[in-house]
């Protein structure tokens, strides 16, 4: 059968690469509404066909670290399927953590064999937009403030996934940094930002991972909605970068039919704005792609070579998806799927700090721990948006600290009460969190309990509900929500040595944290969220994850803080639309600290590690246009462990022979280097001297200066271990 399927689908595609070969001629088998069909949705998460010649329909899956669960035909609402519990794998940002590409392509296997196991043929991610504000509702869903690490790492994650025969779709394009009237923002933004800061990581995507297809964004860019853009969907993306799959738009993005035109192939949801139903939706012969669209069509009003180039794209999708020949049948919720899931999860949980050598702490004695925080017992796969997950299984913080110290006595308070369970679009965690207790006598029994113990594990940060780490809706504070901090302080009153432990995907003020022995940020781990922590907190694991963003002290540090211009943006007076300006160019994230010195209270690239490294013998050279950079890397501890080689190089600024404004450093290479107890290794990356360049805006392109760059080599953007000037 296998074989009959294998022939059956390389014939289609062999009548599908005829149609390609033929120029203008390869749909002149398909009637007009075929060819329509193919350019919209027939249901919530399919698009049509050609039944009549053996064209499968395309079935999409949001899935940036997870298949979703089915939905009904026309619904947000679950279809009750008791087959389609996954594998929940940590969020994209816990990725971008372990800062190790070949993760990243391990993970994209083993999503695109779930896919295919469940009959997907698109899944919905990477996103890569760049993490702008710290409070943005999906930073969880992205991978950091860098455009070079979030490039790097979607670039290896698509690889991985399309080697499947299942197509990723790297989202949101363009500049979707708030998610606060996502669909109402016109983005202002200059050249420069535009190229070296928010485009970077997509034209990574497309140009290295080798993207099939690309998902346009709910925001306008220039006064114009990204679905209808044809600058961004055709000048950039097809023109300049040479894109030739499918632009899909995001789930209610389609305004008009000019869309079709601008660049966009296929329609996607709707009458919805992504979260909310409407009668409409379930009407898709309302789509913009369809009876419209056909009318405009048959009155010469959009001409017929748009909708030609369009199905072309789309047949060639199929090519490459439902009709490739060596697609496999994938596997679904298996224990190679567990292993990678707990394995993305102990690389990349980042300790912030280690006071006293506090962590790891010894397994082998029997220790009286008191575990304190709501979560450490709730289930974060469901809630959080399109990335909500039904998970076969996951396993607690608590679960894996008890399993991870099994010698010792383990107590747990609950300390706080924020969200008592979770039910998200019909998947519900299974949980009732619900507490009598008040909020004061929380605290006053976790303080009881700490009595007696020798360490107090707290776990607390963010969820996915309502304004916290949640598609569709920015955090309304910086702090910790449910009055955490007073928890905090009480415990830390005690004088129990204690371990702050964060879920989230953003950082948050810690005005306790210097009175904490150790602070670890932990991310969304999926299934195996409680075992990666337990491992790594008993040192069975040597944390090695590095943070993919800068975590400020204060909101009060950014350039946002009080400045309705750069956010939330200035309403018109239309009462719709929001501008927002951003004022502060290519200075986003570490490069803004840089240039404002202003110190964070973690810099981007930060994470400690169990042992130590001897970093020494900085070498550089320029040969046939790549600037080399080596050096000599030594674990002088007595434990294994990873270490990540942070390669910023600084370019002339402005005044010093050079026309332009330049950030301090760039991030421009990385490596990550395992190394056993007194081993050391020559660690060696090369630049392409292109990519030290900066965009002109005048020229419509970038430019190299020459003069003195300084090549700075760390363990984070502020913990430069060696630096060297070079002449270019």
């Amino acid at each position: 059968m296998l074989i009959f399927d294998a022939m059956k689908r390389f014939a289609l595609l062999l009548a599908l690469l005829g149609f390609l070969s033929c120029g203008r001629q390869e749909t002149v088998e398909l009637s007009l509404d075929e060819k329509l069909a193919l350019t919209h949705a027939q249901s919530r998460f399919s698009s049509p066909g050609v039944p009549r010649l053996g064209i499968p329909e395309l079935w999409w899956s949001d899935g940036p670290n997870g298949v979703r669960a089915e939905a009904l035909w026309d619904s947000w609402a679950q279809a009750g399927w008791t087959s389609d519990s996954c594998t929940a794998y940590p969020a994209l940002t816990c990725l971008a953590a372990t800062w190790d590409e070949s993760l990243a392509g391990e993970m994209g296997i083993c999503l695109a064999e779930e896919a295919l196991y469940r009959g997907k043929d698109v899944l919905l991610g990477p996103g890569v937009n760049i993490m702008r504000l710290p409070t943005s509702g999906r930073n969880f869903e992205y991978m950091g403030e860098d455009p070079f690490l979030a490039g790097k790492m979607a670039a290896a994650y698509i690889r991985g996934v399309q080697s499947k025969g299942v197509a990723a779709s790297v989202k949101h394009f363009a500049l979707n940094n708030q998610e606060k009237a996502r669909a109402r923002v016109d983005v202002h933004v200059d050249e420069r930002a535009l190229h070296e800061i928010y485009l970077p990581a997509f034209k990574r995507a497309v140009q290295e991972g080798g993207a099939w297809t690309v998902m346009a964004a709910y925001n306008r860019i220039w006064d114009s909605h990204c679905s209808e853009n044809s600058r961004l969907l055709t000048d950039i993306l097809r023109d300049d970068w040479g894109f030739d799959g499918v632009v899909v738009s995001d789930w209610g993005a389609v305004h008009s039919t000019a869309a079709a035109a601008a660049g966009l192939d296929v329609e996607m949801g709707t009458s919805t704005d992504g979260l909310r139903d409407n009668p409409l939706a379930t009407d898709y012969n309302a789509f913009h792609f369809a009876a419209p669209y056909k009318e405009k069509i048959l009155s010469g009003e959009i001409p017929a070579d748009v909708l030609e180039t369009q199905v072309e794209r789309i047949l060639r999708l199929h090519g490459r998806t439902t009709l490739s020949p060596g697609r496999g049948r994938g596997r679904f919720v298996c224990p190679e799927h567990a292993a990678l899931a707990r394995k993305v999860g102990e690389e990349g949980i980042v300790l912030l700090e280690n006071r006293g050598g506090l962590l790891p702490l010894d397994a082998a004695r029997t220790l009286d721990i008191l575990v304190v925080g709501e979560n450490a017992v709730k289930k974060m796969a469901v809630g959080g948006g399109s990335s909500s997950l039904k998970a076969k299984y996951e396993i607690t913080p608590l679960e894996g600290i008890k399993a991870a110290f099994p010698l010792s006595r383990v107590r747990y308070e609950r300390g706080y009460v924020g969200d008592p369970g979770e039910v998200y679009w019909g998947v519900s965690s299974g949980q009732d969190l619900t507490d009598p207790r008040t909020p004061g006598r929380l605290v006053e029994d976790a303080v009881a309990a700490a009595a007696g113990a020798d360490v107090i594990i707290f776990v607390g940060g963010l969820n996915k509900s309502k304004n916290q780490d949640r598609e569709g809706r920015d955090r309304l504070s910086y702090t910790l929500p449910y009055d955490q901090d007073t928890v905090v302080e009480a415990l830390v009153g005690t004088g129990v040595p204690l371990v702050y432990v964060n879920v989230s995907g953003n950082p948050a003020a810690l005005p306790w944290h210097g009175r904490a022995g150790a602070v670890v940020q932990a991310w969304y781990l999926g299934s195996e969220a409680g075992t990666a922590l337990g491992a790594v907190l008993s040192g069975r694991v040597n944390p090695s994850g590095k943070l993919p963003f800068s975590w400020p002290s204060a909101l009060e540090d950014t350039p946002f803080y009080g400045n309705e211009r750069t956010y939330p943006g200035i309403l018109r007076e239309d009462g719709r639309i929001m501008d927002v300006y951003y004022d502060e160019g290519i200075f986003v994230g570490y490069r803004w600290y840089d240039h404002a010195g202003v110190a964070p209270l973690y810099p981007f690239g930060h994470g400690l590690s169990y042992t130590t490294f001897a970093w020494t013998d900085l070498r550089t050279s320029v040969r046939r246009g790549r600037l080399r950079v080596s050096l000599s890397l030594e674990n002088t501890g007595d434990r294994a462990g990873k270490e990540t080689v942070q390669v910023y190089v600084g370019a002339p600024a402005a005044g010093e022979g050079a026309s332009y404004e330049r950030p301090l450093q760039e991030l421009k290479a990385f490596r990550k280097v395992s190394l056993g107890p007194g081993e050391s290794q020559r660690v060696h990356v090369e630049i392409p001297l292109p990519e030290l360049g900066c965009y002109d805006s005048a020229q419509d392109r970038f430019v190299t200066v020459h003069g003195t760059y300084v090549v700075r080599v760390g363990a984070s953007s502020r913990d430069i271990r060696l630096e060297k000037q070079i002449e270019l």
